[in-house]
């Protein structure tokens, strides 16, 4: 997943995306450990692919505190 994808979607999808990217990081996990993996590069992508939707998520937070903020002023 490119980034710009992750931008395009909107705060729900985003949240839902963060839950399915940490249930299937989760489930490659409990697969490596038990030598059920074949591909373990997987794991390393979806770590990304997390990253990606956590940084926009912050990002969309930190634009919307900024713009309440000068509401305020």
């Amino acid at each position: 997943m490119k980034y710009s994808e992750v931008l395009e979607l909107s705060d729900d999808e985003l949240g839902f995306k963060e839950k399915e990217l940490r249930q299937e990081l989760f489930n490659l996990r409990f697969r490596k450990a038990t030598g059920q993996l074949d591909n373990t590069a997987r794991i390393g992508l979806l770590k990304r692919d997390l990253a990606r939707v956590l940084t926009s998520k912050r990002e969309r937070d930190g634009a919307q505190a900024a713009g309440a903020e000068e509401e305020g002023s």
